[in-house]
């Protein structure tokens, strides 16, 4: 099996629980090392929010299970690092 070492996620999430719990829950789930969660919009009921979660074997059901748990949506997955060693992205023609 190929292991996991990056999932960026957007999801969507009530406003409470708080963005920081979002991020120290995920950050307890197996595989993971660390996580980002960065706020991208807010509204009355609901906030979005771009999480970063990385590690050497990221149990990704875990991971969707906890998003679940605290109440939130995973409306896509935005990226995905799998493999022996992590590959970063490169620009193209097409970016420009």
């Amino acid at each position: 099996m190929v292991d996991t070492k990056r999932l960026v996620l957007d999801v969507l999430k009530p406003h409470d629980p708080g963005i920081r719990e979002f991020a120290t829950e995920t950050a307890r789930c197996d595989g993971v090392d660390g996580v980002n969660a960065a706020l991208v919009e807010t509204d009355r009921e609901v906030q979005n929010v771009k999480i970063t979660v990385e590690g050497e074997a990221i149990d990704s059901d875990d991971v969707e299970a906890t998003v679940e748990d605290l109440g939130g949506t995973i409306h896509s997955i935005d990226e995905v690092v799998a493999g022996d060693v992590v590959v970063e992205e490169s620009a193209t023609p097409q970016d420009a």
